[in-house]
Order: structure tokens, then sequence, then C-alpha cells
């Protein structure tokens, strides 16, 4: 029987929280030590359901793993020491595992399958298929674009790609396809995606060329390293939104990731009137890691939201179509048709359930316009098997007039197992 989540309308958020690891760092944390020679030590990784798909494919690729409850020790061999896997690697939901690993099992000695769930089989992949093969990789995709990806993996010659998006997954995929290959790669991008890649590659001491839009690498083998994983940011969302848009709430976050290139939804809420303050900002591992503190505001205004910090707001717009509905005027988001293609067409997701729960959102064709100002009253909504949705659709029922009921959630697990408790804990 599908998990749904009830909930009920209530006051204020008051408390104090630590979330689990980011999402996006512990990818590539698990991917970057697998690679490395000698023994790397994670601590804080997250336990989400996307990451476990990482690590059980790079298990089936060979690689030693000793689990313990609070750190993860991986025994890498170096670049091409990975084993050809006895069955296809299943990716379950995640696109990053799926997008990354591509990068990697290009340039390996035999062949290997990409599957995943029926989500993920949806996705498009072409986006790196297309400039892996001018690499020199052999992969075939259904219908050219759609996983599984069939990979014939051998020796690859770097290239210089301008990508047509901005996409971090692109981005990293080429850069461990450029790490394995002969002569140099460089990538350019049209606005800067999230640099989790180039940050790690740079601790883990693999010399990188950034200049302006572009990356560049060579073949380099490399050390294992102990790595400490901040809190996720896109995590922390849902808690900064709920208490935004509840008046009278106070919440403190602790240790979360502060990237420059995640923290354009932080940019985007105070310009929407959210009362955040970031405090006790420190870098670890070449990651800038800080507390936040959120208090209620019953003056949040709508504001126009699109351009360049698209790519850095991606996987937030969800949870900003909920604050929109709360603030007062409208809420514009554009240039977001990248939503269009996530594990569910996100656009469509979030605004028909707001729909349901009384809001006045219509869908454009690359985002969606908010009337704010409208009272929510409860309602029984889907999440579309989409995890953003589900916990963007909880967060909204906590502002709404009576009962919400937020159908499928089981999907959360696959990013955030722990939002349900976490959230309890703060409702007063």
């Amino acid at each position: 029987m599908k998990h749904s989540i009830i909930i009920n309308q209530v006051r204020a958020l008051k408390g104090i929280i630590r979330v689990p690891g980011d999402k996006s760092i512990s990818h590539r944390a698990l991917i970057f030590a697998s690679l490395a020679q000698g023994k790397s030590i994670i601590k804080g990784i997250s336990k989400c359901e996307d990451c476990f798909s990482t690590l059980n494919c790079l298990k089936d690729l060979g690689i030693r793993v000793k689990e313990s409850r609070e750190n993860l020790v991986i025994f890498g061999e170096g670049l091409f020491a990975f084993k050809k896997p006895k069955k296809s690697l299943d990716c379950g939901n995640s696109g990053t595992t799926m997008r990354l690993l591509a990068g990697l099992l290009a340039a390996q000695n035999f062949s290997s399958v990409l599957t995943g769930d029926k989500y993920l089989r949806k996705r498009p992949m072409e986006r790196i298929v297309e400039p892996l093969r001018k690499l020199g990789a052999e992969i075939d995709a259904d219908k050219g674009n759609y996983p599984p990806l069939r990979i014939k993996g051998g020796k690859l010659q770097g290239i210089r790609y301008s990508s047509p998006i901005a996409s971090a997954q692109v981005k990293s995929c080429l850069l461990l396809a450029g790490l394995h290959a002969e002569g140099k790669t460089t990538v350019t991008e049209p606005s800067r995606s999230r640099d989790h890649t180039e940050r790690m590659l740079k601790y883990f001491g693999v010399p990188l060329k950034i200049q302006g839009l572009s990356v560049s690498i060579r073949k380099e083998e490399f050390a294992g390293k102990e790595f400490f994983i901040p809190g996720d940011i896109s995590s922390t969302a849902f808690f900064i939104a709920a208490a935004s848009i509840l008046n009278g709430s106070k919440i403190k976050i602790s240790g979360i990731g502060v990237n420059p290139t995640r923290t354009g939804f932080l940019d985007v809420l105070k310009k929407m009137g959210v009362k955040i303050w970031i405090k006790n900002i420190k870098e670890v591992c070449r990651e800038p890691i800080a507390d936040l503190i959120v208090e209620g505001n019953n003056e949040l205004r709508g504001i126009k939201i699109g351009g360049k910090i698209i790519p850095r707001i991606i996987d937030e717009i969800p949870i900003l179509a909920v604050i929109g509905c709360f603030a007062r005027g409208k809420t514009i988001i554009k240039d977001a048709g990248e939503l269009r293609v996530k594990e569910t067409d996100r656009i469509h997701a979030i605004a028909s359930q707001l729909k349901r729960l009384g809001a006045a959102i219509k869908e454009r064709k690359d985002g969606m316009e908010i009337s704010g100002g409208k009272k929510l009253k409860g309602a029984t909504v889907e999440s579309f098997g989409d995890h953003r949705t589900a916990m963007a659709l909880t967060i909204a029922g906590l502002g709404a007039i009576g009962k919400t009921k937020v159908n499928d959630t089981d999907c959360i697990r696959t990013s955030f197992p722990e939002f349900e408790d976490l959230l309890k804990t703060l409702i007063q």
C-alpha cells in the first residue's frame, strides 16, 4: 500500500534541526573516492535511496566499501580499476547516478548497461550521450535519448564542448570522462551551474583550469582523502519555506552547505521579504557551510524569477511556488522549462495540485504565474511520484485551512527519508 502524509494547518514552527548530508555532494564523494588510489573516509553522507543507488552501482563495479553508523570507508584503486559488472547497473530514480557514471564507464575497458526505474527511463539522456560520443564513447540509448544506456567502454580523446544548457550533471559527466581521456577536455556552459564537482576535484588535488564559464581537465590519478559532507540546502529549503509562511515561526538549521552556486534560493527569498540570517560561515573540504536562522513573516511579496538565477534554484522552484501562494501580489517564474523533464513534469505537477488547494496559479510553457494572498484550503493532492512535489505540497498543507492529504509519498525516501520526522520536531 502506498504511503500518504496527512497534515493539518499549524500556527508556527520553532526549534533547531540539522538536516542530512547534501545529496549532490554525497553522489560525487562516493564516485571520486572510488576513483582515488587508497582509502577515503566519508563523513555525513546522505542516506537517501538515490545515493544508495550510486553506492550499489559502485559495489557492482568491484569497489570495496566498509560501512559504519557514522562513516563510510571506500577503498579505491585508481581510474581504471573497475570490474565488469555481472548485471545491468540499476540507478533507481537517480538521474545524477546515471549521468555521472556514464562519464566514468565510457572510459573503462568493458561494456556495461545503466538502467533505472520507470521514471528515470523517461528522462532525456541525449544531453550526455551526444558529447560523450564526441569524446569517442560508444553508447546506445532507447530512441536515441532514453535509458537504458548501453555503453561499450574504450579510450577517450579530450574535446572542447559548449553545452547548450547549464547543467551540473552534464558538466560533471564530461569532466569525469575528461579525467580518463587523452589530452585536455574543456566544458563551457551558458551560465554557471553548481560547482561541487570542481571543488571536490580541487580538494582531491586534481589540477583544473577554470576560466569564466569554462572548466578544463586532463587525465590525473589522485589519492584518497577524508571528506565531510555539509547539510543539504535543497532539503533545508522546505523547512525555510514552512517557517517563512507561518507568522510567529523561528527555526535554526545547523551546518548547511552555502555554496554560492546553490544559494540562489536564499537570494530569491530575501527579495520576497523572508527574514533569514546566515551565521557562523566557515569552509570545510572546499565547501562553505553555515547556520541558517529563519523567522515567519506575513509581509511576503511576489516577485519575478527568471534568467541566469534559474540554474541555481532549479530544484527549489516547486517550494518557491508554494511561498508565492502566501505572498502579496504576483510571483512569475519563467525560463524553467527544464522542470518539464525532471522525475515528473514538475511545472504541471505543482501547479495542478496547488490549484486543488485553492491557489490562483497558471501554468506557462517554461514556468508559472501565481497570484498570492488567496487562502488555501485542505484537500487531497497527488505527488506524481516526485519527491520534491510531495514535500512542497506537504509544506503548503501546513498553511492551508483544515486537513491536507498528500498521496504517494514513498518517493520522499529517494532524497530525504528523514523529512517527516524532522518536520514533526518543529511543529508547535
